[in-house]
């Protein structure tokens, strides 16, 4: 942090960031005290990618005027305030932003708001009213702008030609849309996985759409809502107020996806996906954790006395309340993120594809150390972040060049076929049992005392560790004894220090 300063009477601060973490090239960003690092990042992100310090006022001054010097819509009156103010105080309050297109002025890009549920909720109850002046404000920006582009877009010169009338083939003239959901409904005490908290909902998202079909073509009708009165009865009021209205631009609605602008907003969960967690990146409670806590008149310690008993005073959302959550405000949408798959079948369609898998920065996994029939090996596993197998390393320490070779190429190339999907089931069908020296008594591990070669020895113990299934050992043959070398004593390497623990059972934790 370098420096405090004031805008429009909101404390600033100026930090050094940039998009990428390890990236040495820091900017200046100079944003309100309140606001997050992560804000500061995504503000690095949406400002343009060459120049100096950024400034919020500066950034968030180009869209303003643009829309605050836009024409009057034809129903509006003509001592309106100006609307520049309005956007700039939501901002501020980051309770609306306008997407990347309209904060970037992109000409291909379709303009449009994103509104974060949760700003809009004070002492467990939802703002209505504020939250339609919001919804309003963002569709009349978006309808002026779109009146000003309009004749360029269209081919006529707007110095001699009159602009064509707006026709349905047009389009729409932007997109407002939702994000914060679950932690909107955490303010409200409601679970994110239960009907009243879908009701809510599905009220919130059929009132955004009512607000902004007003006065179209399609306008949407006043709905009931039992659980949300509020919103019931400000839609009654809206569509008898907008009755007279028709002309008007389309605006699409619906929830957003994960962005910088989400991360402007210093949002818990883009759009209206759950929260999946109760802790924050630090360790700390997130607020939408707190909140539940209080609206069921538990204090943090409270809450962590239950947990210590065995007790669960908060039970975080999973898919399946992703999926009702999602099918229930479909109907009510225009644009809506694709539901995720869960991660196995993901995983499996990527597999499928012949997609590696990648390994985790940080590994869990066991290193073993063993002698089959006077014969050194050091078997060290690496895993996935679900704790199956995802790399195996055999080394016989004290074997030829060739054969430490082949048995590193061999390791490599089950690693490789582990990554892509090849069952471990497979590996140990077919290498469990193979015949072929060194074998001979195993020592340091108890899972086996005879095995057939040192691959079948390996791929038993992976057996054991990863699918839970012991094999017993296979029956010496006659003639195996003579690839066994004389017995040497299984203490600590004479030729240098081993940090490698003798228990198998001992897992390196990542």
């Amino acid at each position: 942090m370098k420096a405090h300063l004031h805008w429009n009477g909101v404390h600033m601060r100026t930090l050094q960031t940039s998009i990428d973490p390890d990236s040495t090239a820091l900017r200046a960003v100079t944003l309100p005290s309140v606001w997050s690092d992560d804000a500061a990042q995504a503000l690095v992100q949406l400002a343009p990618a060459e120049g100096g310090p950024v400034r919020l006022a500066s950034e968030s001054a180009r869209w303003v005027e643009m829309i605050d010097t836009t024409p009057h819509l034809p129903h509006s009156p003509q001592d309106a305030p100006p609307v520049g103010r309005g956007l700039s105080c939501l901002l501020l309050m980051q309770q609306m932003a306008p997407n990347a297109a309209l904060w970037r002025n992109e000409p291909d890009g379709q303009p449009g708001f994103i509104i974060r549920l949760s700003g809009f909720v004070q002492d467990g109850i939802f703002a209505t009213e504020h939250f339609a002046a919001c919804l309003k404000l963002a569709c009349d920006s978006l309808r002026r702008l779109d009146a000003a582009r309009r004749p360029y877009r269209s081919g006529d010169l707007p110095l001699f030609d009159d602009p064509a009338p707006r026709g349905d083939s047009d389009g729409p003239a932007g997109i407002v849309l939702l994000t914060d959901l679950d932690a909107c409904l955490a303010g409200l005490g409601l679970d994110y996985d239960s009907d009243e908290g879908r009701a809510i909902a599905t009220a919130i998202t059929r009132f955004t759409r009512l607000v902004a079909h007003a006065g179209t073509a399609t306008p949407e009708k006043a709905f009931s809502c039992p659980q949300a009165p509020d919103l019931e009865q400000a839609s009654i009021a809206i569509s008898a107020a907008t009755q007279s209205l028709s002309g008007l631009a389309t605006i699409e609605t619906g929830f957003s996806s994960p962005g910088p602008v989400d991360a402007l907003l210093d949002v818990e969960s883009c759009g209206l996906g759950p929260i999946f967690s109760l802790v924050n990146s630090q360790g700390g409670l997130r607020p939408s954790t707190l909140e539940r806590l209080a609206h069921k008149g538990l204090s943090p310690e409270a809450a962590l006395a239950l947990t210590l008993d065995g007790q669960t005073p908060l039970q975080p959302a999973g898919a399946k309340a992703h999926a009702l959550m999602h099918d229930a405000v479909l109907p009510f949408c225009d644009h809506l993120p694709a539901l995720p798959e869960p991660e196995t079948d993901d995983l499996k369609e990527k597999l499928g594809r012949g997609v590696r898998r990648p390994l985790p920065m940080r590994q869990g996994g066991f290193s073993q150390r063993t002698s089959i029939g006077g014969h050194r090996l050091f078997m060290r596993t690496g895993e996935f972040e679900d704790g199956s197998l995802a790399s195996l390393s055999l080394t016989p320490p004290r074997e030829s060049p060739m054969a430490r070779g082949l048995m590193e190429c061999f390791s490599q190339a089950v690693s490789i076929g582990l990554q892509f999907g090849v069952p471990l089931e497979v590996f140990v069908e077919q290498f469990a049992y193979s015949r072929f020296g060194a074998c001979g008594t195993v020592e340091g591990d108890e899972m086996a005392s005879y095995a057939t070669s040192m691959l079948d020895y390996a791929f038993r113990a992976l057996s054991e560790a990863y699918l839970g299934q012991r094999m017993p050992d296979a029956p010496a043959e006659s003639g195996e004894k003579q690839h066994e070398a004389p017995m040497l004593p299984f203490g600590p390497e004479q030729d240098g220090p081993s940090s490698r623990p003798r228990n198998r059972k001992l897992r390196l934790v990542g």
